[in-house]
């Protein structure tokens, strides 16, 4: 029988990719998985999809092969609607224009509050210090919906992140996001990873199993995690990556793997 190999990553692109649908607007981040989920949609199902970038362009219709450093180059922006600045198309989203917003994660915990500032139990003197949130505060504050991408692992499912960069439903009570001032009926929708794939209860906003990878058990999932979410009763399986999502990750998007080939190599049976 035919096989496919693909990375972790073009897993989670493919797989959000799947998710987005042309009436819908996504603010992503200004580069790596979030963005080429979108381009993806573009050149497959949804050739008419909406999307913000986080530094200020506005349904932008990228120049391939696209440059290695994505952040505001010229090709990546290219016939852009509207090329403002960060706070303008954060205005859209807190202005209720913004369906999803599109973001990865270092650390993720069990009401989807998520971390991309440091490791450790001291801001100062921090195990590991990232990049911080850029615009991924905002975009998690004001969006309708927000789809967090990252890996299944024990060290990013954990109970308790070590710093809120970005907000969830913080600590899971009711109402909680809004009586810190966010908008109403906002929040995680959707955590992607290359194993399973999760949502939040609507009562008690608590993560929850909804669908695992045929290359998977629900036994690993769970051993990959620091917490036990919740699972769904009527527990999906995901759909792998096709044939022609990865040439056009892999001959248009990325052609130089600088994204796509980083990670781990999975291998399933079509």
């Amino acid at each position: 029988m035919p096989e496919l190999t693909f990375t972790d990553m073009e897993v989670n692109i493919c797989t959000v990719c799947n998710a987005m649908q042309e009436d819908n607007l996504y603010f992503v981040q200004m580069a790596g998985a979030p963005l080429f989920a979108v381009l993806l949609a573009k050149r497959t199902h949804a050739p008419g999809i909406g999307f913000l970038v986080e530094e200020g362009a506005i349904a932008p219709f990228p120049s391939f092969p696209l440059h290695q450093m994505m952040l505001s180059p010229s090709r990546s922006h290219y016939r852009s609607l509207c090329w403002t600045g960060m706070n303008a198309v954060d205005s859209h989203a807190t202005l209720g224009y913004t369906d999803y917003g599109v973001l990865q994660a270092v650390q993720v915990d069990k009401y989807g509050n998520f971390n991309s500032t440091f490791l450790g139990d001291n801001y100062d003197k921090p195990e590991r210090r990232f990049g911080g949130p850029g615009g991924a505060n905002e975009i998690a504050s004001c969006c309708w919906k927000t789809i967090i991408m990252t890996k299944l692992q024990k060290r990013k499912f954990v109970e308790r992140v070590d710093f809120i960069s970005s907000p969830g439903y913080l600590d899971g009570s009711p109402n909680a996001r809004e009586k810190a001032g966010l908008p109403p009926n906002t929040g995680p929708y959707l955590i992607c990873t290359e194993r399973a794939l999760f949502g939040f209860d609507e009562k008690t906003h608590h993560m929850r199993l909804d669908a695992i990878a045929p290359w998977t058990t629900v036994d690993e999932v769970l051993s990959r995690m620091d917490f036990v979410p919740l699972i769904a009763d009527d527990l999906k399986t995901m759909t792998p990556p096709t044939e022609e999502q990865l040439t056009i990750l892999r001959a248009e998007i990325d052609p130089d793997g600088l994204t796509l080939a980083r990670g781990e190599w999975l291998q399933v049976t079509i």
